[in-house]
């Protein structure tokens, strides 16, 4: 979860407004609206951001290194000599495998030469072997035969891969809900009394801002509240089980 998304999470479940926070912190309006947009740069460099993440932070009751170290790892941590290096090591890396796969074919073309040419000497040299070419033949039919049984236990498996989240708010709560991609399927507050559900493919991922005030279900299995009364809570649930990762 980036830094924005937890920060502006917590502020919804504190119920306070960006102009109240900016209050507080004393950090302009329009630069806490970048910041939960994970854009830093109205802070001025990445050690005015640094202190403006620490105090937006600690006014809502998050743990402040936490949140500066996400953002070193994320932003300050990396300079960009290092990327550039890490860029080209990949892309040579990719010409070397590519310059070696033509040999590889050049030397499977070679071999698949050489059996054949054995193979029409043998033809020739008798009648003998023309009742072993038949035999040969025999076990390609096999082959065939069983691409399809894989393909069909291949097939079942996407059935499998589906996953559904349902939530009924029993009091508003802040959510933001995503696939496994980091697709965001739902962003806001659902309000008391009501119930959604989501689906996706391998995962779903969603943000509670108000724990206490919702209620889970994954794929059929009711999983109850998950979290206290004003407690922000990550969850993550896959299709092999409906608990929470």
């Amino acid at each position: 979860m980036s830094i924005g998304v937890t920060l502006a999470a917590a502020r919804h479940a504190a119920g306070m407004t960006v102009a109240q926070l900016s209050g507080r912190t004393r950090i302009r309006e329009t630069v806490i609206y970048a910041i939960e947009r994970d854009d830093f740069s109205l802070c001025g460099g990445d050690f005015y951001a640094r202190g403006h993440v620490r105090n937006i932070a600690k006014t809502l009751g998050l743990d402040p290194d936490a949140i500066v170290h996400q953002f070193d790892e994320e932003h300050g941590g990396v300079p960009l000599p290092v990327r550039a290096a890490a860029v080209f090591q990949a892309e040579s890396t990719i010409k070397l495998r590519e310059r070696r796969s033509p040999n590889w074919s050049t030397a499977m073309a070679i071999a698949l030469a050489i059996v054949a040419v054995f193979g029409v000497a043998r033809v020739m040299s008798g009648s003998g072997d023309t009742t072993t070419d038949p035999k040969a033949a025999v076990p390609k039919a096999p082959v065939p035969a069983a691409g399809p049984a894989g393909d069909a236990k291949k097939a079942a498996k996407p059935v499998s891969d589906l996953v559904t989240l349902q939530v009924k708010a029993t009091k508003p709560s802040w959510l933001e809900v995503s696939d496994g991609k980091g697709k965001q399927m739902f962003r806001g507050t659902l309000p008391a009394g009501r119930t959604s559900t989501w689906k996706a493919h391998k995962e779903v991922r969603v943000t509670i801002g108000n724990a206490g005030g919702v209620d889970l279900e994954v794929n059929g299995k009711h999983l109850g509240v998950p979290g206290k009364i004003g407690q922000l809570v990550h969850k993550s649930f896959g299709p092999e089980t409906p608990g929470s990762r």
